[in-house]
């Protein structure tokens, strides 16, 4: 998906060191700004239909279903990313999809703290119109930061792909040793 933007994981010059508290060193390659946003566009359309769904069985229930929908629009917006973030895989669907993961700068998976304060800042991010300070943040960044990762220290990165296993298509035959 959004190959098209010629984001390729394996050739990315930007890996960042961390150590963790165990003395364990850690790769991390910072997602780029295509990849994030072919991931955000993803989760919008998730929200979109989930939305959509409400605004169906919402409309059966006229004032109840509104308020309903409004509810819903606003649990959607202010903590789909982070109900995601907090859980086993530390990514949104949209990021899971695109191979990216949200952790703190030393690695370790994002604290429930951190994922509240880099999701409430989207509303900084969004200024001035269409996240227009986020991707001004993430070009001037060296790590591709926007300013709710900067604010909660965290990055969003790229997941390390396994070697491919080698299989007996692989392996080049030869004559027996006579």
């Amino acid at each position: 998906m959004c190959s098209w933007l010629g984001e390729n994981p394996e050739v990315l010059d930007s890996v960042i060191a961390a150590e963790t508290p165990e003395g364990i060193l850690l790769e991390l390659r910072p997602a780029g700004l295509s990849a994030r946003f072919c991931a955000f566009a993803i989760d919008i359309l998730i929200r979109f239909a989930i939305l959509f769904a409400a605004l169906i069985v919402g409309s059966v229930l006229e004032g109840l279903g509104t308020a309903l929908i409004l509810i819903l629009y606003f649990l959607l917006d202010w903590f789909y990313p982070v109900a995601f973030e907090l859980g086993r895989d530390g990514a949104t669907p949209g990021k899971s999809a695109m191979g990216l993961k949200v952790v703190m700068d030393n690695g370790l998976p994002v604290t429930p703290a951190a994922s509240m304060t880099r999701n409430l800042l989207r509303v900084a991010d969004f200024l001035p119109f269409g996240y227009g300070a986020a991707i001004a943040s993430m070009l001037l960044s060296r790590d591709c930061k926007r300013l709710g990762d900067l604010a909660a220290s965290t990055i969003v990165v790229h997941l390390p792909r396994a070697a491919p296993k080698a299989t007996l298509d692989m392996v080049k035959p030869l004559p027996p040793a006579i």
